[in-house]
């Protein structure tokens, strides 16, 4: 039987991930510490999949934790490959302490590599992120620009992370996809924009303090779309061994101002809006950048959603998710 380790698997990403994966003839075993993610978001694809969900509470920058759940996994069948999805998510919590992003973003990357390499499994899919092109203002970013000057420790260690991986390329992985995400939006969410400001005007529903002058604008990509091309990417043939690409709609983005103004219309109409001073939300925040998708169109998949659509989508999803029903009430 085949095996799928899947780190950080009971996150935002992951839950949204395992259904897809579960459709296979399959185990899924789910690496986490429950930082962010929580157990229960695994509930619905073990009723649908029952026997073949696995979870395994571990800290993945502990090699010999991650080790032994490798050890685990291996008793349960032939472990075929890993999904990357484990990662610090909180930008600025890593920019007041770097070792915050060196334990969770990097740390979890060697020790993954190293077992796999113990285990002989040749197939990693890891979620990068478009932190690591740094602030290259309004030039397109695209897979072979350069150099990579990240300006966050979060986009730092996802780039070091990928350096690791490329050296591991050489010596044992078969295929490793570097997935480059933009800002994924969805339920169910765990941080984010979106999330912060519902979770904002439930404290106050009169007003909503936003950092910045609200004209940060970035891609949006719904997590369903999101799923979708990694998956399309997983089953194409012949690709590079190792394969980084940029996974995000074909627009422009948004600016933090639509996003404010959506989110108020939506829990509470009548709430004042008070942005900030400066375009950046704060520090190590890349206040806009555009995303060529040009490798991801030529592999032959396009969103359903454009970034206006995402957001609008995961608006009303987390809105639902955090008790309000439409119209802005809050039950």
């Amino acid at each position: 039987m085949r095996v799928s380790i899947i780190a950080g698997g009971a996150g935002f990403i992951g839950c949204n991930l395992l259904p897809i994966l579960a459709k296979e003839d399959r185990h899924l075993m789910v690496l986490d510490n429950l930082c962010r993610g929580r157990a229960e978001y695994l509930d619905p694809v073990r009723e649908t999949s029952p026997g073949r969900i696995h979870f395994s509470n571990v800290d993945l920058s502990d090699r010999d934790a991650t080790t032994a759940a490798f050890a685990a996994a291996a008793q349960i069948g032939v472990i075929d490959e890993v999904w990357h999805l484990a990662a610090n998510s909180d930008i600025p919590a890593g920019v007041m302490d770097a070792g915050v992003d060196l334990r969770d973003t990097f740390m979890t990357t060697f020790s993954l590599l190293e077992c796999m390499k113990a285990h002989r499994v040749g197939v990693l899919h890891f979620a990068s992120s478009s932190a690591i092109y740094g602030d290259l203002g309004n030039v397109p970013l695209h897979e072979a620009i350069g150099p990579l000057l990240p300006i966050s420790n979060y986009g730092a260690m996802k780039l070091a992370s990928e350096a690791l991986i490329a050296a591991a390329a050489e010596s044992f992985l078969k295929q490793a996809n570097l997935f480059r995400f933009p800002n994924v939006v969805g339920a169910p969410a765990t941080h984010g924009v979106i999330l912060d400001f519902i979770n904002k005007l439930k404290v106050d529903a009169d007003h909503l303090d936003v950092l910045g002058d609200g004209t940060q604008q970035k891609a949006y990509l719904h997590v369903s779309d999101l799923v979708d091309a990694m998956m399309h990417i997983r089953r194409a043939a012949q690709l590079p061994k190792i394969f980084p690409i940029n996974i995000g709609p074909v627009d422009d983005g948004v600016t933090v101002r639509f996003i404010a103004h959506a989110v108020t219309a939506r829990v509470r109409p009548k709430a004042d809006i008070r942005f900030g001073i400066g375009n950046k939300g704060w520090i190590g925040d890349v206040p806009k950048f555009y995303y060529s998708v040009e490798r991801l169109r030529q592999a032959g998949w396009t969103p359903s959603r454009n970034s206006a659509d995402a957001v609008c989508h995961a608006i009303d999803q987390i809105a639902t998710q955090e008790g309000f029903a439409a119209g802005g009430s809050h039950g």
